[in-house]
Protein backbone atom coordinates (compact mmCIF):
# COMPACT_ATOMS: atom_id res chain seq x y z
CA UNK A 1 0.00 0.00 0.00
CA UNK A 2 1.34 3.44 -0.90
CA UNK A 3 0.90 6.72 0.89
CA UNK A 4 0.70 10.20 -0.62
CA UNK A 5 4.46 10.32 -1.08
CA UNK A 6 4.66 7.12 -3.12
CA UNK A 7 6.18 4.94 -0.38
CA UNK A 8 5.01 1.85 1.43
CA UNK A 9 5.81 3.20 4.91
CA UNK A 10 2.33 3.49 6.35
CA UNK A 11 1.43 3.19 10.01
CA UNK A 12 -0.66 0.08 10.55
CA UNK A 13 -1.92 -1.85 13.59
CA UNK A 14 -0.41 0.75 15.94
CA UNK A 15 -1.83 2.68 18.87
CA UNK A 16 -1.36 6.36 18.00
CA UNK A 17 -2.08 9.55 19.92
CA UNK A 18 -2.91 12.57 17.78
CA UNK A 19 -2.97 15.73 19.88
CA UNK A 20 -5.08 18.45 18.32
CA UNK A 21 -6.91 15.68 16.47
CA UNK A 22 -10.06 17.75 16.01
CA UNK A 23 -8.16 20.43 14.12
CA UNK A 24 -7.47 20.73 10.41
CA UNK A 25 -4.25 18.74 10.20
CA UNK A 26 -5.06 16.50 13.15
CA UNK A 27 -8.43 15.35 11.80
CA UNK A 28 -6.91 14.46 8.43
CA UNK A 29 -4.30 12.40 10.28
CA UNK A 30 -6.97 10.66 12.37
CA UNK A 31 -8.99 9.81 9.26
CA UNK A 32 -6.01 8.28 7.47
CA UNK A 33 -4.79 6.36 10.50
CA UNK A 34 -8.17 4.80 11.17
CA UNK A 35 -8.55 3.86 7.51
CA UNK A 36 -5.21 2.05 7.74
CA UNK A 37 -6.26 -0.07 10.70
CA UNK A 38 -4.69 1.79 13.61
CA UNK A 39 -6.12 2.52 17.04
CA UNK A 40 -6.27 6.28 17.46
CA UNK A 41 -6.67 8.51 20.52
CA UNK A 42 -7.54 12.14 19.86
CA UNK A 43 -6.75 14.73 22.54
CA UNK A 44 -8.34 18.13 21.94
CA UNK A 45 -9.80 20.96 24.01
CA UNK A 46 -12.00 22.24 21.13
CA UNK A 47 -10.76 25.81 21.46
CA UNK A 48 -9.72 25.89 17.81
CA UNK A 49 -10.60 22.31 16.83
CA UNK A 50 -14.19 21.58 15.82
CA UNK A 51 -16.43 18.85 17.17
CA UNK A 52 -17.91 18.31 13.72
CA UNK A 53 -14.51 17.22 12.39
CA UNK A 54 -14.50 14.14 14.63
CA UNK A 55 -18.20 13.26 14.43
CA UNK A 56 -17.60 10.77 11.64
CA UNK A 57 -15.08 8.86 13.77
CA UNK A 58 -17.15 8.55 16.94
CA UNK A 59 -18.78 5.24 16.02
CA UNK A 60 -15.46 3.59 15.20
CA UNK A 61 -14.37 1.24 18.02
CA UNK A 62 -10.74 1.97 17.16
CA UNK A 63 -11.22 5.67 17.94
CA UNK A 64 -11.00 7.21 21.41
CA UNK A 65 -11.97 10.85 21.87
CA UNK A 66 -10.48 12.50 24.92
CA UNK A 67 -11.50 16.08 25.63
CA UNK A 68 -8.61 17.65 27.47
CA UNK A 69 -5.95 20.32 27.41
CA UNK A 70 -2.21 19.90 26.90
CA UNK A 71 -1.71 22.62 29.50
CA UNK A 72 -2.99 20.09 32.05
CA UNK A 73 -0.27 17.50 32.84
CA UNK A 74 -2.86 14.98 34.05
CA UNK A 75 -4.72 15.15 30.72
CA UNK A 76 -1.44 14.50 28.94
CA UNK A 77 -0.68 11.55 31.20
CA UNK A 78 -4.09 9.96 30.54
CA UNK A 79 -3.84 10.56 26.80
CA UNK A 80 -0.60 8.60 26.39
CA UNK A 81 -1.83 5.49 28.22
CA UNK A 82 -1.37 2.45 25.99
CA UNK A 83 0.04 4.53 23.14
CA UNK A 84 3.01 3.55 20.98
CA UNK A 85 3.51 6.71 18.90
CA UNK A 86 2.68 10.38 19.51
CA UNK A 87 1.87 12.72 16.60
CA UNK A 88 1.77 16.10 18.34
CA UNK A 89 -0.25 18.62 16.34
CA UNK A 90 -1.89 20.57 19.18
CA UNK A 91 -0.94 24.24 19.25
CA UNK A 92 -2.39 27.71 19.20
CA UNK A 93 -1.61 28.81 15.67
CA UNK A 94 -1.52 32.18 13.90
CA UNK A 95 1.12 34.87 13.95
CA UNK A 96 -1.45 37.68 14.48
CA UNK A 97 -3.06 35.80 17.36
CA UNK A 98 0.31 35.41 19.08
CA UNK A 99 1.08 39.11 18.66
CA UNK A 100 -2.26 40.00 20.25
CA UNK A 101 -1.94 37.46 23.07
CA UNK A 102 1.64 36.20 23.49
CA UNK A 103 1.05 34.74 26.95
CA UNK A 104 -1.56 32.22 25.85
CA UNK A 105 0.49 31.21 22.81
CA UNK A 106 3.43 30.61 25.12
CA UNK A 107 1.38 28.64 27.65
CA UNK A 108 -0.11 26.34 25.01
CA UNK A 109 2.73 25.98 22.54
CA UNK A 110 5.64 25.75 24.99
CA UNK A 111 4.10 24.73 28.32
CA UNK A 112 1.76 22.25 26.66
CA UNK A 113 4.55 20.86 24.49
CA UNK A 114 6.76 20.21 27.51
CA UNK A 115 3.84 18.55 29.31
CA UNK A 116 3.40 16.18 26.38
CA UNK A 117 7.11 15.40 26.21
CA UNK A 118 7.19 14.56 29.93
CA UNK A 119 4.08 12.41 29.68
CA UNK A 120 5.51 10.51 26.72
CA UNK A 121 8.87 10.08 28.46
CA UNK A 122 7.27 8.79 31.64
CA UNK A 123 5.09 6.36 29.66
CA UNK A 124 8.14 4.94 27.88
CA UNK A 125 7.09 6.22 24.45
CA UNK A 126 10.19 6.69 22.31
CA UNK A 127 8.86 7.97 18.98
CA UNK A 128 7.42 11.47 19.20
CA UNK A 129 6.70 13.42 15.99
CA UNK A 130 5.76 17.06 16.41
CA UNK A 131 4.59 20.00 14.33
CA UNK A 132 6.98 22.90 14.01
CA UNK A 133 6.59 25.77 11.56
CA UNK A 134 8.27 27.64 8.73
CA UNK A 135 7.91 30.72 10.94
CA UNK A 136 11.14 29.70 12.71
CA UNK A 137 13.09 31.06 9.72
CA UNK A 138 12.07 34.57 10.78
CA UNK A 139 14.04 37.34 9.12
CA UNK A 140 16.52 35.03 7.38
CA UNK A 141 16.39 36.26 3.79
CA UNK A 142 17.94 33.30 2.00
CA UNK A 143 15.86 31.16 -0.37
CA UNK A 144 15.16 28.33 -0.41
CA UNK A 145 14.95 27.82 3.34
CA UNK A 146 17.29 25.12 4.58
CA UNK A 147 16.95 23.55 8.00
CA UNK A 148 20.38 24.55 9.28
CA UNK A 149 19.92 28.28 8.68
CA UNK A 150 17.31 30.19 10.67
CA UNK A 151 17.03 33.88 11.45
CA UNK A 152 15.52 35.91 14.25
CA UNK A 153 11.88 35.05 15.01
CA UNK A 154 9.42 37.76 13.98
CA UNK A 155 6.50 36.84 16.26
CA UNK A 156 5.76 35.15 19.58
CA UNK A 157 4.36 32.21 17.61
CA UNK A 158 7.69 31.78 15.83
CA UNK A 159 9.49 31.90 19.19
CA UNK A 160 7.30 29.12 20.57
CA UNK A 161 8.01 26.84 17.63
CA UNK A 162 11.74 27.45 17.82
CA UNK A 163 11.67 26.66 21.54
CA UNK A 164 9.81 23.41 20.76
CA UNK A 165 12.69 22.38 18.52
CA UNK A 166 15.20 23.17 21.26
CA UNK A 167 13.24 21.12 23.78
CA UNK A 168 13.04 18.29 21.27
CA UNK A 169 16.82 18.20 21.02
CA UNK A 170 17.27 18.32 24.79
CA UNK A 171 14.77 15.51 25.45
CA UNK A 172 16.41 13.32 22.83
CA UNK A 173 19.86 13.93 24.30
CA UNK A 174 18.88 13.52 27.95
CA UNK A 175 16.24 10.80 27.84
CA UNK A 176 16.95 8.81 24.68
CA UNK A 177 13.64 9.72 23.06
CA UNK A 178 13.31 9.64 19.27
CA UNK A 179 11.95 13.01 18.25
CA UNK A 180 11.31 14.35 14.76
CA UNK A 181 10.11 17.89 14.12
CA UNK A 182 8.23 18.89 10.97
CA UNK A 183 8.37 22.51 9.82
CA UNK A 184 5.07 22.95 8.00
CA UNK A 185 4.89 25.47 5.17
CA UNK A 186 1.38 26.91 4.62
CA UNK A 187 -0.62 23.70 4.67
CA UNK A 188 -4.03 23.68 2.93
CA UNK A 189 -6.81 21.25 2.11
CA UNK A 190 -10.14 19.85 3.26
CA UNK A 191 -11.44 20.76 6.73
CA UNK A 192 -9.35 23.94 6.98
CA UNK A 193 -11.54 26.43 8.81
CA UNK A 194 -12.42 29.65 6.90
CA UNK A 195 -14.03 31.30 9.93
CA UNK A 196 -12.63 33.81 12.39
CA UNK A 197 -10.02 36.56 12.31
CA UNK A 198 -7.10 34.10 12.21
CA UNK A 199 -8.25 31.93 9.32
CA UNK A 200 -5.59 30.89 6.80
CA UNK A 201 -5.47 32.67 3.47
CA UNK A 202 -6.78 29.90 1.18
CA UNK A 203 -10.03 29.05 3.00
CA UNK A 204 -10.56 32.75 3.69
CA UNK A 205 -10.23 33.63 -0.01
CA UNK A 206 -12.43 30.70 -1.06
CA UNK A 207 -15.20 31.66 1.34
CA UNK A 208 -15.14 35.28 0.15
CA UNK A 209 -15.31 34.26 -3.50
CA UNK A 210 -18.15 31.80 -2.91
CA UNK A 211 -20.04 34.62 -1.15
CA UNK A 212 -19.23 37.05 -4.01
CA UNK A 213 -17.20 39.22 -1.67
CA UNK A 214 -13.79 40.71 -2.56
CA UNK A 215 -11.00 38.99 -0.58
CA UNK A 216 -8.54 41.19 1.29
CA UNK A 217 -4.88 40.86 0.33
CA UNK A 218 -2.56 42.17 3.04
CA UNK A 219 0.24 44.02 1.27
CA UNK A 220 0.78 44.33 -2.48
CA UNK A 221 0.25 40.65 -3.33
CA UNK A 222 3.86 39.99 -4.33
CA UNK A 223 4.62 38.17 -1.09
CA UNK A 224 5.00 34.44 -1.74
CA UNK A 225 4.42 31.18 0.11
CA UNK A 226 5.28 27.52 -0.37
CA UNK A 227 1.73 26.14 -0.19
CA UNK A 228 1.62 22.49 0.85
CA UNK A 229 -1.26 20.10 0.28
CA UNK A 230 -2.57 18.30 3.36
CA UNK A 231 -1.91 14.78 2.03
CA UNK A 232 1.83 15.48 2.09
CA UNK A 233 1.63 16.38 5.77
CA UNK A 234 -0.32 13.21 6.55
CA UNK A 235 2.26 11.19 4.65
CA UNK A 236 5.39 12.63 6.21
CA UNK A 237 4.02 12.28 9.74
CA UNK A 238 3.75 8.56 9.07
CA UNK A 239 7.17 8.38 7.42
CA UNK A 240 8.62 10.03 10.53
CA UNK A 241 6.70 7.68 12.82
CA UNK A 242 7.88 4.46 11.20
CA UNK A 243 11.40 5.24 9.95
CA UNK A 244 14.10 2.86 11.11
CA UNK A 245 16.87 5.08 9.77
CA UNK A 246 18.77 6.15 12.87
CA UNK A 247 20.27 9.09 10.97
CA UNK A 248 16.74 10.43 10.42
CA UNK A 249 16.00 10.76 14.13
CA UNK A 250 16.31 13.86 16.28
CA UNK A 251 16.17 16.26 13.35
CA UNK A 252 13.73 18.82 12.00
CA UNK A 253 12.52 18.76 8.40
CA UNK A 254 10.85 21.17 6.02
CA UNK A 255 7.44 19.95 4.87
CA UNK A 256 6.54 21.73 1.66
CA UNK A 257 6.20 21.37 -2.09
CA UNK A 258 9.46 23.16 -2.89
CA UNK A 259 7.78 25.81 -5.06
CA UNK A 260 6.42 29.23 -4.19
CA UNK A 261 3.31 31.11 -5.27
CA UNK A 262 2.59 34.79 -4.80
CA UNK A 263 -0.62 35.79 -3.07
CA UNK A 264 -1.80 37.52 -6.25
CA UNK A 265 -1.14 34.32 -8.22
CA UNK A 266 -3.00 32.35 -5.57
CA UNK A 267 -6.02 34.64 -5.86
CA UNK A 268 -6.08 34.30 -9.64
CA UNK A 269 -5.85 30.51 -9.42
CA UNK A 270 -8.66 30.27 -6.87
CA UNK A 271 -10.89 32.59 -8.90
CA UNK A 272 -10.32 30.58 -12.07
CA UNK A 273 -10.99 27.24 -10.37
CA UNK A 274 -14.11 28.45 -8.58
CA UNK A 275 -15.44 29.96 -11.80
CA UNK A 276 -15.97 26.39 -13.01
CA UNK A 277 -18.72 26.12 -10.42
CA UNK A 278 -19.91 29.74 -10.50
CA UNK A 279 -19.04 31.86 -13.59
CA UNK A 280 -19.89 35.10 -11.74
CA UNK A 281 -16.76 34.65 -9.61
CA UNK A 282 -14.68 35.80 -12.60
CA UNK A 283 -15.85 39.38 -11.99
CA UNK A 284 -14.55 39.60 -8.41
CA UNK A 285 -11.38 41.58 -7.74
CA UNK A 286 -9.43 41.66 -4.47
CA UNK A 287 -8.98 44.66 -2.23
CA UNK A 288 -5.60 45.51 -0.78
CA UNK A 289 -4.91 46.27 2.86
CA UNK A 290 -1.82 47.03 4.95
CA UNK A 291 0.84 44.41 5.52
CA UNK A 292 0.43 42.42 8.73
CA UNK A 293 3.07 42.72 11.46
CA UNK A 294 5.24 39.65 11.84
CA UNK A 295 4.62 38.31 8.32
CA UNK A 296 7.63 37.24 6.29
CA UNK A 297 7.84 38.45 2.71
CA UNK A 298 8.82 35.23 0.96
CA UNK A 299 8.76 31.56 1.88
CA UNK A 300 10.23 28.73 -0.18
CA UNK A 301 11.53 25.46 1.24
CA UNK A 302 14.29 23.07 0.37
CA UNK A 303 12.90 19.56 0.86
CA UNK A 304 16.22 17.85 0.25
CA UNK A 305 16.69 16.60 3.83
CA UNK A 306 13.18 15.17 4.10
CA UNK A 307 13.70 13.34 0.81
CA UNK A 308 17.11 12.03 1.86
CA UNK A 309 16.28 10.79 5.34
CA UNK A 310 12.53 10.10 5.25
CA UNK A 311 11.80 9.35 1.60
CA UNK A 312 9.52 12.38 1.32
CA UNK A 313 8.33 12.79 -2.27
CA UNK A 314 5.39 15.22 -2.66
CA UNK A 315 3.51 14.50 -5.87
CA UNK A 316 0.64 16.98 -5.70
CA UNK A 317 1.47 20.50 -6.85
CA UNK A 318 -0.36 23.63 -5.73
CA UNK A 319 -2.85 23.69 -8.57
CA UNK A 320 -3.76 20.02 -8.18
CA UNK A 321 -4.16 20.47 -4.44
CA UNK A 322 -6.33 23.54 -4.89
CA UNK A 323 -8.57 21.69 -7.32
CA UNK A 324 -9.23 18.99 -4.72
CA UNK A 325 -9.60 21.46 -1.87
CA UNK A 326 -12.07 23.63 -3.78
CA UNK A 327 -14.29 20.64 -4.55
CA UNK A 328 -14.53 20.04 -0.81
CA UNK A 329 -15.14 23.72 0.02
CA UNK A 330 -17.79 24.10 -2.66
CA UNK A 331 -19.79 21.30 -1.04
CA UNK A 332 -19.08 22.34 2.55
CA UNK A 333 -19.48 26.13 2.46
CA UNK A 334 -22.57 26.52 0.31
Amino acid sequence: MENQNGTGNLLQNTSVLVTGGAGFIGSNLVEALLRQGNRVTCLDNFITGKRKTVEAFMGNPAFRMMEGDIRNPEDCRKAVEGVGVVLHQAALGSVPRSIKDPRTSNDVNIGGFVNMLIAARDAGIRRFVYASSSSVYGDHAGLPKVEEETGNPMSPYAVTKRVNELYGRVFSDLYGMELIGLRYFNVFGKRQDPEGPYAAVIPRFVKSLINHEPPVIHGDGTQSRDFTYIDHVVGINQLAAVTENKDALNRVYNVACGANTTISELFSLLRMLLARFDPDVRMIEPVYGPERPGDVKHSLASIRLAAKYLGYDPRTDVRQGLEMAIEWYWKDLR
